[in-house]
């Protein structure tokens, strides 16, 4: 369940009579557990309670309903139950239908409220669900509560209208929810003069059925759409009723008035969202969760879209709003050099290309205004007009309804910040009319010129494409008067990597990327957005930065698109390592991210932010941030077919290309052993990526030159080799033809079949803290999804199983989705290791015992069961922490602060080690 359904849940919940037995089955349900999860807790099964009436859910929550008055007495024995701390309980909660009191273990806040009021804090309860918390929505649900109420109105209104549904009509729709959004909050904040006149008028107007609410809403917004003068001769003539209503226009009531017909249903809908208090409405939050309504793909994930506020200022505030509270700072009481700021800030432009339903723009204005605000309460000036126009926030959006309600976001935003600082009558008085300019257009940002939307100088907007059907018609010219102002660049672009690109998305790429580079289908989407910045950039002083999923800095997209933004004379002036982008969906981990701001600005520094593992961000002051996000040199890492360091080779497995003849499972493997001794020594184990991390048991024929004679006289045996035969006269491939003559060997073989192998994964996951490497017994026979160390020193497994080689390959190595793909020319042979003394070697291969003897004491635990970073043993963990102190200490004397420190130093070594004179080994600089 999303957060708008756990709201909807909830707010059932508290309306239905309250049932003392059944409250707490029903708030865990209302929270998304499963109807087998509540029968275990009914049975007694699961429920570790050891309260009378108690329902305690293990790693959740402990509640109890008691008697009436005896609430706050309950939640001191939930909080001393030794069953809430044994089973690691992470709320407590008591009820007795009247009142209601909570408590979050881990952050220790209460909530203490009425019983029918609980769903006023369902944000509180949101861990139930897997969801992380967030503050915005803890404090006020009202967001969350519209977007839901709204959701149903507008699924009501299409199965009542099926023409408003299709292609020709879903924009009429979507403008109409923008009509009443705006009325909702119109009402509730005194823009309409009167409190709930829309309300009251829909109400007293419409018949209960909904079947003349169209008719009424049509008058309504038609009157919004007329100047008083006008009125006494607009035709139709307006009612009497109508009048009470202002001039609204700004393109907002302008145009065809026609609103879809209401049921009773959705009537009562529309009667549900506007008793709501829009009053607080929240235009970041809101305006990111309700454009999920109008797009039927969306719509099941309502409310997953929401990125918190200081994610998005990780963005803005080291773009340029840290700069302008620095210069405040700076300022003190001299009104002169407010003056000059408030005069900057005036003509600055925050453009957002991808900007969606406007969280970015919303959130960089209200931290404008703050400090607006504080220079004109330091000048006297509290009263003051803002200076900083709305069209100074510029944004392309690919759909309409998202690009409308960002252009609405921002109208409330600048509502509320008037009304914040200077009053609710100087902001009433300077709110209505609306303009009619359209700063936030709708089109495909990667095929737009960037330029003619937000311009460098004081000129219109003209919106221009290379495509005549890409080009967004009757969008509005804007006078834009900013000379010499500054322009930054943001926003959280869609990212969709290469595999998941639509052929129009490819063609977007096409058109940037074409006459650039031969490797661009390789690219993410998200590089469109960084290469038109960087473009941007070379016309204008612009700054720009993005949210990208972390392979834009990592592995092959490093050395193919990198080296084309700075050689435009770019370069990278500050970043965000990598950290989680969660969203609002229950259950499921945010997507791994970055944050890169890039100029052609001079700057002598650069700042570097990471994240400690208690989710804290430290900014570090650097030289230089090169494309891998570490603070070194301009430096490719490029393949080698050598190590650049004393360590034994890694190679690929053995490629079996024999169409699943060569290899089989435990069943058919004694099926050919039964034929004798003979049949017995060729089978060999067999171990794929599969195999060695999640432990199955997979066999194959491994039959020498000298034995085909011996194999082939084993039925069984011959039969396969026959097939693989015939598999391989029919491959279009002409090696794997050439294999035909020798169907009982891999096409390629690269051990012997008796050696000792270390073994690493081609691919693997990215969540496990270590690099899965596993030892294998002689006789063992390896795949080609694998790549191994033969006859290897047992050192070389304390270094592949280190964190230090893990943040190296997680930077260096090309990546399918978010997992590894593991290289031996690019991951192993280019990792800079010092010289090794015999001494480390001992102490590096103790420590690599040690991991194995950990592994050994939880058999047979596989590979994905031993690192799974929730239910790793903590033997093997302090083992691994023993094999990093050891190896750490032998590059720098003690222990790294974190993975920027790490690659930081491997970098630094990699660098020095390729551009040693003669070794032949460079990498390469950009």
């Amino acid at each position: 369940m999303n957060a708008v359904e756990i709201e909807a849940a909830v707010s059932d919940l508290a309306a239905e009579p309250f049932n003392a037995r059944e409250f707490p089955y029903a708030f865990l349900a209302a929270f998304g557990n499963k109807d087998t999860t509540l029968k275990k807790l009914r049975t007694g099964n699961s429920n570790a309670s050891d309260l009378p009436a108690g329902v305690l859910q293990r790693n959740n929550i402990h509640i109890a309903v008691c008697d009436e008055g005896n609430v706050s007495e309950t939640l001191t024995a939930l909080l001393a139950s030794p069953a809430t701390t044994k089973a690691k309980a992470k709320f407590v909660l008591a009820t007795d239908g009247k009142d209601f009191e909570a408590k979050d273990l881990v952050s220790d806040e209460l909530v203490a409220c009425a019983y029918q009021d609980f769903p006023n804090h369902f944000g509180f309860f949101l861990p139930l669900a897997g969801i992380s918390t967030v503050r915005e929505i803890k404090d006020n649900p009202i967001d969350v509560r519209a977007t839901g109420r709204l959701n149903k109105l507008y699924v009501e209104l299409l199965r009542e209208n099926p023409a408003w549904a299709k292609e020709d009509r879903r924009s009429d729709m979507n403008h109409f929810m923008a009509r009443l959004i705006f009325c909702f909050f119109a009402e509730d904040t005194g823009i309409f003069n009167r409190s709930s006149v829309f309300t009251q008028t829909v109400e007293q107007m419409s018949e209960r059925d909904g079947s003349n609410t169209h008719e009424v809403l049509e008058v309504i917004f038609r009157a919004m759409n007329i100047k008083f003068n006008d009125r006494a001769n607009a035709l139709p003539r307006l009612p009497n009723w109508a009048a009470v209503f202002p001039y609204v226009n700004g393109g907002l009531f302008s145009g065809s008035t026609e609103v879809p017909r209401f049921t009773r249903i959705a009537r009562t809908y529309l009667s549900h969202a506007a008793n709501l208090n829009w009053k607080e409405i929240n235009p970041d939050i809101f305006g990111s969760m309700i454009q999920a309504v109008a797009d039927d793909e969306e719509r099941g994930a309502l409310g997953m879209h929401y990125t918190s506020v200081p994610n998005i200022l990780k963005v803005l505030n080291p773009l340029f709003l840290d700069d302008l509270r620095a210069q405040l700072e700076t300022a003190g009481d001299n009104k002169a050099k407010l003056l000059n700021l408030r005069k900057r800030m005036a003509r600055i432009r925050v453009f957002d290309p991808a900007c969606g339903s406007g969280n970015f723009l919303v959130i960089a204005y209200k931290q404008m205004r703050e400090i607006e605000a504080e220079i004109n309460r330091r000048r006297g000036e509290e009263h003051l007009r803002s200076d900083i126009p709305l069209t100074n926030f510029r944004g392309i959006e690919l759909r309409d309804f998202p690009a409308e309600i960002a252009r609405l976001a921002l109208i409330i935003a600048e509502f509320q910040c008037d009304v914040l600082y200077r009053g609710q009558q100087d902001a009433l008085a300077e709110f209505l009319p609306l303009n009619t300019e359209n700063w936030i257009v709708s089109g495909n940002a990667l095929r737009l010129d960037w330029l003619s939307i937000c311009p460098t100088t004081g000129t219109g907007v003209k919106v221009v494409s290379d495509d005549l059907f890409n080009t967004p018609l009757d969008q509005s010219e804007i006078d834009f008067e900013n000379e010499g102002g500054e322009t930054y660049i943001c926003g959280n672009p869609p990212y969709l990597g290469s595999t998941w690109q639509s052929d129009e998305q490819k063609d977007d790429l096409r058109a940037i990327f074409d006459h650039r580079t031969t490797t661009w289908k390789s690219l993410d989407y998200v590089a469109g957005w960084f290469m038109k910045a960087a473009d941007y950039g070379t016309h204008t002083d612009a700054t720009a930065a993005f949210v990208s999923t972390n392979s834009i800095c990592q592995g092959q997209q490093v050395p193919f698109f990198w080296p084309l933004v700075l050689e435009l004379g770019h370069q990278i002036v500050f970043a965000h390592t990598s950290f989680k982008w969660s969203n609002l969906a229950s259950n499921k981990a945010g997507v791994t991210v970055v944050i890169v701001g890039f100029t052609k600005k001079a700057s002598g520094t650069r700042t570097l932010y990471s994240q400690t593992d208690e989710g804290v961000s430290v900014a570090k002051i650097v030289p230089n941030i090169n494309a891998y996000l570490v603070a070194a040199p301009n430096v490719i890492v490029e393949a080698e077919t050598n190590p650049i360091s004393v360590v034994s080779p890694m190679t690929n497995g053995n490629k079996p290309a024999d169409g699943g003849h060569l290899i089989f499972d435990l069943d058919e493997a004694n099926a050919i052993r039964s034929s004798g001794a003979v049949a017995t020594q060729f089978v060999r184990p067999f171990i794929g990526s599969d195999e060695a991390i999640n432990g199955k048991q997979r066999f194959c024929l491994w039959i020498d030159d000298a034995s085909v004679d011996a194999a082939r006289s084993i039925p069984a045996i011959s039969e396969r080799l026959d097939n693989v035969r015939m598999m391989r006269q029919a491959s279009t491939k002409e090696l794997t033809r050439r294999g035909a003559s020798t169907p009982h060997a891999f096409q390629q073989i690269r051990q012997k079949g008796d050696e000792s192998l270390m073994v690493v994964p081609r691919v693997s996951s990215e969540n496990r803290p270590y690099l899965p490497v596993a030892l294998l017994s002689h006789g063992t026979i390896i795949g080609d999804r694998n790549f191994a160390l033969y006859d290897a020193p047992l050192w070389n497994l304390a270094i592949i199983a280190s964190r230090l080689h893990w943040v190296w390959i997680g930077a260096v190595c090309v990546r399918l989705e978010m997992r590894f793909s593991y290289s031996n020319t690019l991951g192993w042979n280019t990792f800079p290791i010092p010289m090794l003394t015999e001494q480390n070697k001992a102490d590096l291969t103790a420590c690599a015992e040690a991991i194995l003897l950990a592994r050994e004491a939880h058999f047979p635990a596989t590979i994905a069961d031993l690192y799974d970073p929730e239910t790793m043993p903590e033997n093997l963990r302090m083992a691994h922490e023993r094999n990093d102190e050891v190896l750490e200490r032998i590059y720098i004397g003690r222990r790294f602060k974190n993975d920027t420190e790490r690659l930081e130093k491997l970098f630094d070594m990699y660098t020095k080690m390729t551009a040693t004179a003669g070794s032949g080994k460079k990498g390469k600089k950009i």
